[in-house]
């Protein structure tokens, strides 16, 4: 593998024997190492596809200063584990980007994340945001600022779109919005305070996600259809809950034009009950 262009001490790109080019990362492998050098392979922790979708990675860096890159790397590494994903070259650049303008902007402006936003987002995607404080801690300590709790907010968006597949990020605020609106209209119903905290509501969380990436990239969902029976049984074995989900339907058909299809209707009449009957038996 051949150095092309070296971003610094720690990222370099490259060019491998089938003509492809890399952005390589790894500890002091762009050390000395100048355009035409070989590119110590053992010093490679992880290597990203240069251009991905019509989209380089390396002019991408290019615009970036290498404190950013360096950061960036650094922050990858962190979560990748804690996500259970593997950042694509956009997600790098992406986020490298927010990074870079991050620390342009830092001294400059205060906090301005609502109490609200922060609320929904750390209880909605928990460990979204815990990724997001691993994140700025290692900012505040690498880069020498102290940046603002809601940077977390920001960097936790970017992290739920590395794990939902494409969607960008005026989805992933609709969703984070349209979820702490259902959740309310759950908790109205039943009257009671949901625990963020169980698995039930997790699971929760994560169908009504996963059924509004199904209709804001207009996915068709190629399981079969369920015996409509089961949605007969499903109103008569759990009556509130069915009418929970009915006002759901209704709230998604007058604010998005979403209409739930008697499918929709079985599998969250099930979590509904669900997130609410272990409080109720506790």
């Amino acid at each position: 593998m051949i150095s092309e262009k070296t971003f610094n001490n720690n990222v370099v790109l490259a060019r491998d024997d089938d003509n492809v080019e890399w952005v390589v990362v790894g500890r002091g492998i762009g050390f000395g190492c100048k355009p035409g050098d070989q590119v110590d392979k053992d010093k490679i922790e992880q290597r990203y596809v240069a251009v991905e979708e019509g989209i380089s990675l390396a002019d991408d860096l290019a615009r970036i200063s290498p404190d950013a890159i360096s950061l960036t790397m650094q922050i990858i590494q962190a979560v990748e584990p804690l996500l259970n994903v593997k950042f694509t070259s956009y997600q790098l650049a992406s986020l490298a980007d927010h990074i870079n303008f991050t620390l342009q902007r830092s001294q400059q402006e205060n906090d301005a994340i609502e109490g609200t936003v922060k609320w929904e987002i750390k209880n909605l995607f928990a460990k979204e945001y815990q990724a997001a404080e691993v994140a700025l801690q290692i900012l505040n300590e690498h880069a020498k600022v102290i940046l603002p709790e809601g940077e977390a907010v920001l960097l936790a968006y970017h992290f739920i779109n590395t794990c939902s597949e494409k969607i960008n990020l005026s989805h992933t605020i609709k969703i984070t919005k349209l979820i702490s609106n259902i959740i309310e209209i759950v908790q109205y119903q039943y009257g009671m305070i949901l625990d963020h905290e169980s698995f039930n509501f997790n699971r929760f969380v994560t169908h009504l996600r996963t059924f509004m990436i199904k209709h804001l990239t207009h996915v068709e969902d190629p399981a079969m259809e369920l015996d409509p029976d089961i949605l007969k049984l499903m109103k008569a074995k759990y009556p509130q809950a069915y009418a929970t989900v009915l006002k759901v339907s209704s709230f998604l058909q007058k604010k998005e034009g979403w209409q739930l299809h008697p499918d929709d209707e079985v599998y969250l009449t099930l979590h509904v009950w669900r997130v609410t009957q272990r409080q109720i038996i506790e």
